[in-house]
């Protein structure tokens, strides 16, 4: 298994870590066990760390991430340390390995520090009375405009993928999951469209247009109006894609 450490842990032996990915299975703690990927705490040397193992590809993508893309683990790596070096927040990339044979990829694991957090997202969705609701929605409407200023289009801006941190009235933020990205100038459409998979609530969207239009020289009018119609388009894929996943499973039982 090759493995891939970043300059900032190169005191940290690698077989180290080649041993935790190798007792993924049997050790470490799950905080996320979806149906693609995983991830578990482990601890490196008395720090906690996380190690994100992802799903085994597909036959053709076998063939993809052995010769012709990066995979997955070096994407999220690469990506993260191209983030702390623009001075936005995500955990602290340590390493990432892969296994492959002679014609195919096979297993592949990213590898940060544990990061403690408040909240994500999620919650400020979930629960419209959440403590300072408006103040941290204001903030990451902020952030996201640091984002969209420093060329960076985060394709999976979605509700558990930004952790948040509040200290004594101050709110950090932290991008995970982070394969997905583009780095280029961004145009006002395409920073609209950014938001479209954070809420279907609208009192949030105009909360966050408010604040974009702020910062940006657009009337509010406007910013509220290509927001909205961005996330109604989102959700209405999303529900048509749950009734279909609805229908295949009701043929196949």
């Amino acid at each position: 298994m090759k493995i891939v450490i970043s300059n900032n842990y190169q005191e940290e032996p690698g077989d180290r870590i080649l041993k935790l990915i190798k007792n993924f299975n049997r050790k470490g703690i799950h905080i996320n066990d979806g149906k693609r990927n995983s991830i578990k705490v482990f601890d490196l040397n008395g720090k906690k760390v996380n190690i994100k193992s992802f799903k085994l590809p597909n036959p053709v993508n076998k063939i993809v991430y052995r010769f012709f893309r990066k995979s997955k683990a070096e994407r999220s790596f690469t990506y993260a340390e191209y983030l702390i070096s623009k001075n936005i927040g995500t955990p602290y990339p340590i390493a990432f390995a892969e296994k492959k044979s002679g014609f195919t990829f096979q297993e592949s694991y990213y590898i940060s520090e544990h990061l403690a957090y408040d909240l994500t997202f999620r919650e400020l969705v979930n629960d419209p009375n959440y403590p300072q609701r408006e103040e941290i929605l204001r903030a990451f409407t902020r952030f996201t405009y640091e984002l969209h200023e420093k060329k960076i289009e985060f394709l999976d801006h979605s509700p558990g993928n930004t952790l948040i941190q509040v200290q004594d009235g101050t709110y950090k933020f932290f991008l995970v999951d982070l394969n997905r990205m583009n780095f280029k100038e961004l145009n006002f459409l395409e920073r609209m469209k950014n938001f479209s998979r954070l809420t279907p609530k609208k009192e949030m969207i105009e909360v966050m247009s408010n604040e974009y239009a702020s910062l940006i020289n657009k009337p509010e009018a406007e910013v509220f109006k290509e927001m909205w119609m961005y996330t109604n388009n989102f959700q209405k894929k999303f529900r048509r894609k749950k009734q279909l996943k609805k229908k295949l499973k009701f043929w196949k039982n």
